[in-house]
């Protein structure tokens, strides 16, 4: 066999520079493990899920007996893996799709972090073992209407009356919300920002489900609204006072979204590739002509410097070293590098492109709220402008 046909033969088109190389034993059976997850029970129903708008949340228990739920926690039911696994986690539930990433995010990183590292013994016991087997729900309350980019200037009070606290405001745009057991709503006190652990049972807390979203449809979105929302002192976390607690979880969640874009992507590219080397127009493959050829080329270089970007963030993480600003840039390009693939993918699936048969529109259409969500493009760019020049622009 000739050098030629065996450097042909070298180059996988499904992992071209051969990263799987980069991640150890254990780390590549907690990928595969989710990956057949992803391939049994999530892409055989994830186009009608997404077509009629709903979230199956039998699989959370699933998600939770897999060590998925809060994986990168220690103790309370949660598995401890490190940041690499849970990242790679995270690609293979979004190449499903993003809502189950989302959940997954949302659940892990925004409603057991807080409770892990800001709570008490007693909240920790309550709550963190039910969450990590996927027997209670969890939503983080921070967004408000008026509230997105700028969480300081949030509405929603928390005032002492007594021993107890009495919370008034409205979070939006909050997934998992009408399914939640529990809520982590951030309200602004006397003394600074307080995150409060907050029962959904308790009166005059209110859940209203989101609507006709064309993007995540396959993940519950809602609106929360509190008045008068009595709690007793051991609902505050008691380890952290200011802005600092929340835009720590969302710190924690944009790590796993930085890999899950990687996800989204690859299944794009992947589709894409399989479709053009199958789809014959003018007597032949469409993948032979030169202009499919390029896409193709453009989508797998994405995806492969995508993951690498991915890889050695997980890396700096596990080593006690990744920055904020760094995770600004693995989830401003990651998921900027997606999009491109997605909308590439779609116009190389033609007007196959659109239907729920192929993953691409879907993929899209979720990718516009990932780039959006848990910090703007514009954010992300602000805070990595801020990080090279000193400068702070964000006013």
């Amino acid at each position: 066999m000739s050098n030629a046909a065996n450097i042909h033969r070298a180059n996988d088109p499904h992992d071209f520079l051969n990263l799987q190389t980069l991640v150890d034993s254990e780390e590549l059976a907690i990928q595969q493990s989710v990956r057949r997850f992803v391939e049994d029970r999530v892409l055989p129903e994830i186009g009608d899920w997404y077509d009629e708008g709903v979230f199956p949340r039998d699989l959370a228990k699933e998600m939770g007996s897999l060590g998925l739920l809060g994986m990168h926690l220690e103790g309370y039911g949660c598995a401890g893996t490190n940041a690499v696994s849970y990242g790679l986690a995270c690609l293979e539930l979004e190449a499903g799709d993003s809502g189950f990433r989302s959940f997954v995010s949302v659940q892990g990183s925004l409603a057991m972090f807080p409770i892990h590292a800001f709570g008490s013994e007693e909240q920790k016991q309550q709550w963190l073992p039910g969450m990590a087997a996927g027997e209670l729900i969890g939503c983080f309350g921070l967004t408000e209407p008026d509230s997105g980019s700028d969480p300081g200037s949030m509405r929603t009070t928390a005032r002492r009356d007594g021993t107890d606290w009495i919370l008034n405001g409205t979070k939006m745009w909050i997934t998992n919300g009408p399914i939640a057991d529990v809520a982590i709503i951030w309200a602004r006190a006397e003394e600074g920002i307080r995150g409060f652990v907050v029962p959904t049972t308790t009166p005059g807390f209110t859940a209203n489900t989101v609507h006709k979203k064309a993007s995540l449809r396959a993940s519950v979105t809602g609106e929360l609204v509190l008045e008068d929302v009595r709690l007793p002192e051991t609902a505050v976390l008691p380890g952290v006072v200011g802005l600092r607690g929340p835009l720590s979880c969302l710190n924690e969640a944009r790590f796993g979204i930085l890999f899950g874009a990687v996800g989204a992507g690859r299944a794009c590219y992947e589709s894409a590739l399989a479709y053009s080397i199958s789809r014959e127009q003018f007597g032949q493959s469409i993948a032979g002509f030169q202009l499919v050829q390029r896409k193709l080329v453009e989508m797998m270089i994405s995806v492969n410097r995508s993951t690498l970007v991915a890889l050695h963030l997980g890396r700096l993480k596990d080593a006690g070293t990744l920055t904020p600003a760094q995770v600004s840039f693995g989830k401003m390009d990651n998921v900027r590098q997606a999009l491109d693939v997605a909308r590439e993918a779609r116009n190389s699936l033609g007007a196959n492109g659109i239907t729920l048969e192929y993953p691409v529109i879907r993929h899209m259409n979720n990718l516009e709220s990932v780039y959006t969500y848990e910090g703007t493009n514009e954010i992300h760019t602000l805070a990595l402008g801020h990080a090279i020049t000193g400068i702070a622009a964000y006013r």
